[in-house]
C-alpha cells in the first residue's frame, strides 16, 4: 500500500482524538469554566454540529482545487480549531472553537476516501479506505485515552494543544507523501456537485449509513449502564472494556476492507445482518462479565465491518461528484449518531430495561439491511452503475497506473 495512505491516517487518528476525547474531559472542562456537566455537554453537540455542516459545504465548496490542496487547508482548519480551544477564555469561545474544528471532519474523510481509491488498483480500493479509517478507530485504542490522561495531569487545555500538534504533522505528512497533481476535481461548481447527489439510489445509500450506524449508536451511547448496572462490572473498569470495543473496531475495519474488495454488497449486507444479531443478543450476553466483554468486542467488529463498503457505495452511487457524496456520508454517520442515541434513550425512558436501546439497534440495523437491498434492487433497474465504485473511480485508478492527472 502507499506511503500516501499514512497521511491519511495520521489525519484520521487526530481528528478521531478530538472528537471521542472531550467525553473523558467534561467534568475538568466543567469545573475551570465554572458551568454545569449538562451545559459542558453541548461541546460534544457543537462538534458535531460542525461536522454535519461542514462536511457536504467545504467538500462542495473547494471542489476547484486539487484534493491535496484540499486536505492541507482542511488540516489547516484543524488545527486552527484545536488551538483556539485550548486558548478559549470563557465557555462561548470554547463553543465556537468546537464548531470549527468539527467542520473539516466529515470533508476530510470524504476527500481522504476518493483520495486513497485513487492511490491503489481497483482491486484493493476497500482496504485502502480501510486503512485511512484506521487512524479514527486506533485513536480510541490509544489516542483517547492518552489524551484524557494529559488532560487530567496537565489540564484539559494542554490535551488541544496536543492535538493541534498532532494535525501539524498529518499536514507535513499530506505535503510530503501526497502526489502534487493528485486526483483534480472537474471545475464544475457547486451547483454540479450538489445536482449528483440528487438521485434515489444516492439517497438510498446516505440512508444506509444512517440506518446502519445509528444501530451501532442506540447501544454504543448507553454501554457504560449496561456494563455496570447489568453485567456487574465496576466503574474503574468500563474504560478497559471500552478500549476491548475500539480494540474490535480496528479489527473489523480492516477486515471489512479486505472483505469489501472481493465482494463488496455481501460484506455489507452480511456485516449488517451479523451486527442485527449481536445486538439482539445483548440482554442475554450482558448477564456475565465475561460474555458482556465478548458483546462489546464483537460490537466494535461487526459495526466497523461496514464502514469501508457504506463509504464505497455511497461514492459509486455519485460517481460524478465523488468527494461530495463521500463526505455527505460523513454528515450521515453523524447523523446517526444523534439519531440512535436518541432513540435509546426513548427505548430507556419508557423503562424497558438497561439493554433495551440494544434492541432498539437491532432493528435499526435490521431497517439498514432493508434500505440496501432497496439500493441493490435499484440499481439492477437501471439506477446505478453496475460497475465497481462506477465508471469514474476506476478511470481514476487506471490513470493512477499510467501516471495521468484524472477528473479534469
Amino acid at each position: 500500500m502507499p506511503l500516501a495512505l499514512l497521511a491519511l491516517a495520521v489525519g484520521a487518528f487526530g481528528i478521531g482524538t478530538t472528537e471521542f476525547v472531550m467525553m473523558g474531559l467534561l467534568p475538568d472542562v466543567a469545573d475551570d469554566l465554572g458551568i454545569s456537566i449538562p451545559a459542558a455537554g453541548h461541546l460534544v453537540s457543537a462538534y458535531a454540529l460542525g461536522v454535519v455542516v461542514g462536511a457536504p459545504l467545504l467538500a462542495g465548496v473547494t471542489t476547484r482545487f486539487t484534493r491535496r490542496q484540499v486536505l492541507v487547508g482542511l488540516m489547516v482548519l484543524f488545527v486552527a480549531g484545536n488551538a483556539l480551544s485550548a486558548l478559549a477564555p470563557g465557555s462561548g469561545w470554547l463553543l465556537a472553537a468546537r464548531f470549527l474544528s468539527g467542520l473539516p471532519h466529515g470533508a476530510f474523510f470524504g476527500v481522504g476516501a476518493v483520495v486513497a481509491v485513487g492511490l491503489v488498483p481497483v482491486e484493493r480500493r476497500a482496504r485502502a479506505v480501510s486503512l485511512m479509517f484506521l487512524g479514527l478507530t486506533v485513536a480510541n485504542v490509544v489516542g483517547v485515552p492518552l489524551a484524557t490522561l494529559m488532560g487530567q495531569h496537565f489540564g484539559w487545555r494542554a490535551t488541544f494543544l496536543a492535538v493541534a500538534a498532532i494535525g501539524l504533522a498529518a499536514i507535513a505528512a499530506l505535503l510530503l507523501l501526497i502526489p502534487h497533481d493528485h486526483a483534480r476535481t472537474r471545475s464544475t461548481g457547486l451547483r454540479h456537485e450538489l445536482a449528483a447527489l440528487g438521485s434515489l439510489p444516492v439517497w438510498l445509500a446516505l440512508g444506509t449509513t444512517v440506518a446502519g450506524f445509528a444501530a451501532l449508536f442506540a447501544a454504543y451511547s448507553y454501554i457504560t449502564p449496561m456494563l455496570t448496572g447489568t453485567a456487574g462490572f465496576a466503574d474503574s473498569t468500563v474504560t478497559v472494556l471500552l478500549a476491548l470495543f475500539g480494540v474490535g473496531a480496528t479489527v473489523g475495519n480492516l477486515l471489512g476492507g479486505r472483505l469489501a474488495d472481493r465482494a463488496m454488497r455481501p460484506t455489507l449486507f452480511g456485516g449488517l445482518l451479523a451486527l442485527a444479531a449481536v445486538l439482539a443478543a445483548f440482554p442475554l450476553l450482558m448477564r456475565t462479565q465475561w460474555s458482556a466483554a465478548l458483546a462489546v468486542t464483537l460490537l466494535g467488529a461487526v459495526a466497523f465491518t461496514t464502514s469501508s463498503p457504506l463509504q464505497l457505495m455511497v461514492m459509486e452511487k455519485a460517481q460524478a461528484a465523488p468527494s461530495l457524496a463521500s463526505s455527505a456520508n460523513q454528515a450521515a454517520f453523524n447523523l446517526a449518531n444523534a439519531g440512535g442515541a436518541w432513540a435509546g434513550g426513548l427505548a430507556l425512558a419508557a423503562g424497558l430495561g438497561r439493554t433495551s436501546p440494544a434492541v432498539v439497534g437491532a432493528g435499526f440495523a435490521l431497517l439498514g439491511l432493508g434500505v440496501a437491498t432497496a439500493a441493490h434492487l435499484a440499481e439492477g433497474r437501471g439506477g446505478g452503475t453496475g460497475t465497481p465504485l462506477g465508471g469514474r473511480l476506476v478511470a481514476m485508478s487506471k490513470a493512477r497506473a499510467r501516471g495521468q492527472r484524472v477528473g479534469k
